[in-house]
């Protein structure tokens, strides 16, 4: 016996029974290849079929739009795989009892009104449930290094439950997982059908590729494999998104039991619209996580556009990366300098094997992936490595975290008959797993983003110290005063377009820096800067001229008072420093600059429209 995962399923060479499948050559039309009943059809012109839609539908038809034909008295569903050689035809027999598909319509409705993504999986299986009468429907949901776990289910009162239980990858090989690219579902009828083989004329001697077919059979591997979960028939759905087979939904049944074709294509449309879903819930819940670490990040970063020594600001905070990246530990390696916080190896140990390790590295389980390693820090199981640039790394540590695993069943040799057999028993079966960290999620792509920041501002602070911050202000990294008056006169005497001003100035700052401390204040200026920045284009001017004022320099603005009002909204949103939420507003003056004035002019007009929107009450814009 050939282990399953291995095994090859498009050349299987037999089909299940409740069907036939005749192979056509195009130019002729003959038949050239015939399932063991249709036999007696080889050699014939399909043209001398006895019903005139079979002939139409092998001319006309198509895979996904099943034409319903009547062969010997008894209606089937035509299927015409265009692109295959010869031109394979199934006819699926009809059941006695037809499934009406409107049940699919209306579930499509409900289930389109779910958001959360934990819901839509339950929710579908339970309507699948009703519709097919299976006694069992799962979603399966594929992990990222393929092993797959029952994420939803829905089954008869008296079955054992399988909902949260995990299974090897090799339950569902790459072979078969690709078949479900080209096509979407899959039937097993019943798990005892020894199936038909296939003949041909004399003269056809190549494979059939019948991977697109509805009837392929099914290894005896896989038909033993279902038999000990106590299946007789199975249909599955794939679950595609963005090109990726992220799951499937599986219906079971006890007892022989088919859902014919129509019915199918139904609900793989409805499969279709449940990947989507999910892949939207999913990527809204990764949006808002990114949008939330990506604030927290800003807020631990923005001090390091200012004076501050980088590991004060890193790791000497009330917020420090460990906040960011969850680790028992971190090591920040810059200039030839070694600086740690919580519970890490001592640098002699831990240097080198981040050196033989190299940049870009991640792991949660060292003593697995290092075993020559791992011995020189046997309290790490999980570590990232990073590079800031040129500069250095920062390396997160975590150590062992034992948890259990909750697996469809022993995946033990002693549940097997014989190493290659499928397991005998699907009960569940816990597992210990030691050796790992916690698992790093989304903290690799965390760790990355936060050093690619921690260079930015290197970066930053570097360019300034050469320019000796001639025309940067070293805290928000805008332009400063004196590229501002210099850059506008400039503007003022070429500019062919209307150029508009807008002063901003931060109300009651002074208070901030009273009672919160000047560090307090640095990261709101800071914040506010990169604010500004955002809503800026690439042809505005954005300065601060000290303190806390701010200058934004419109090109092809004749009226800057609504995009005042919108930078006023950015700055008052609330702005996170460590555990506090701080929020300011701002008054703002505009200021055309009209023809023959100079720099200083309009500066001092809109610093003058800035002044009366204050004594009107603050927090808006003036002209």
């Amino acid at each position: 016996m050939r282990e399953c995962s291995t095994e090859e399923l498009r050349e299987i060479g037999r089909i299940q029974s409740f069907g036939s499948l005749i192979g056509i050559d195009e130019q002729t039309g003959t038949i050239v290849v015939a399932s063991d009943d249709r036999a007696h059809w080889l050699g014939r012109h399909i043209q001398d079929a006895d019903d005139d839609r079979l002939a139409w539908a092998v001319t006309n038809g198509a895979a996904i739009d099943p034409v319903r034909v009547s062969v010997d008295g008894r209606a089937y569903d035509a299927i015409v795989h265009r692109g295959s050689t010869p031109l394979l035809v199934e006819l699926e027999a009809v059941p006695d009892f037809e499934y009406a598909r409107l049940p699919v319509v209306s579930a499509i409705q409900r289930l389109a009104t779910i958001k959360d993504a934990d819901a839509l999986r339950q929710r579908a299986v339970e309507e699948l449930k009703i519709i097919t009468g299976f006694d069992r429907v799962m979603c399966y949901q594929f992990h990222a290094d393929g092993h797959g776990q029952v994420a939803a289910e829905a089954r008869e009162a008296d079955m054992e439950p399988y909902f949260g239980l995990h299974f090897p990858s090799s339950d569902i090989p790459p072979q078969a997982r690709a078949l479900y690219f080209e096509k979407r579902s899959r039937v097993i009828a019943d798990t005892l059908d020894p199936g038909q083989g296939l003949q041909s004329l004399p003269g056809v001697t190549e494979e059939l590729n019948l991977g697109p077919a509805e009837l392929r059979a099914v290894s005896p591997h896989h038909l033993q494999f279902m038999r000990n979960m106590g299946q007789a028939a199975t249909v599955s759905f794939a679950l595609i998104a963005d090109d990726t087979l992220v799951g499937l939904i599986t219906c079971a049944h006890r007892t022989p039991r088919r859902l014919p074709v129509l019915l199918r294509r139904s609900i793989e449309v409805l499969a279709s619209q449940v990947a989507l879903q999910l892949s939207a819930a999913e990527q809204m819940t990764d949006l808002r996580r990114q949008l939330a670490v990506r604030e927290q990040r800003a807020a631990l970063t923005a001090p390091l556009y200012g004076a501050f020594e980088i590991p004060e600001v890193l790791f000497e905070r009330s917020r420090t990366v460990l906040d960011l990246i969850p680790a028992d530990g971190v090591v920040l390696m810059l200039n030839d300098r070694v600086h740690t916080l919580g519970m890490v190896p001592t640098p002699e140990r831990l240097l080198p094997v981040i050196e033989a390790v190299g940049d870009g590295f991640v792991t949660e389980a060292l003593s697995l992936t290092h075993p020559d390693l791992a011995p020189q820090i046997p309290e790490v199981a999980g570590l990232i490595v990073v590079a800031i640039g040129d500069a250095g790394h920062l390396a997160f540590v975590r150590g062992e975290v034992s948890r259990t695993v909750d697996w469809l069943g022993d995946q033990s040799a002693s549940n097997r008959d014989t190493p290659l057999s499928p397991r005998r028993s699907f009960s569940s079966w816990r597992e210990s797993v030691t050796g790992r960290c916690a698992p790093w999620g989304p903290h690799v792509s965390d760790a990355f983003a936060l050093a690619a920041d921690i260079h930015t501002a290197i970066g930053a602070r570097s360019q300034a110290e050469l320019a000796e911050l001639a025309l940067r202000d070293s805290l928000t990294g805008l332009h400063n005063r004196r590229f501002l008056a210099s850059r506008l006169d400039d503007l003022l005497q070429s500019a062919s377009e209307p150029v508009s001003v807008i002063f901003l100035d931060l109300d009651s700052f002074k208070q901030i820096n009273d009672t919160h401390g000047h560090e307090v204040g640095d990261v709101v200026l800071a914040t506010v800067g990169k604010r500004l920045a955002g809503l800026a284009r690439s042809s505005d001017i954005i300065a601060r001229l000290g303190g806390d004022e701010f200058v934004m320099v419109c090109v092809d603005v004749e009226e800057a008072t609504p995009i005042a009002s919108r930078l006023i909204r950015a700055i008052s949103r609330p702005i996170s420093v460590g555990d506090l939420r701080v929020t300011v507003s701002a008054s703002a003056g505009t200021a055309p600059a009209e023809s023959g004035v100079t720099a200083a002019d309009v500066l001092s007009s809109a610093d003058a429209a800035m002044y009366r929107a204050k004594r009107n009450g603050r927090g808006r814009a003036s002209r």
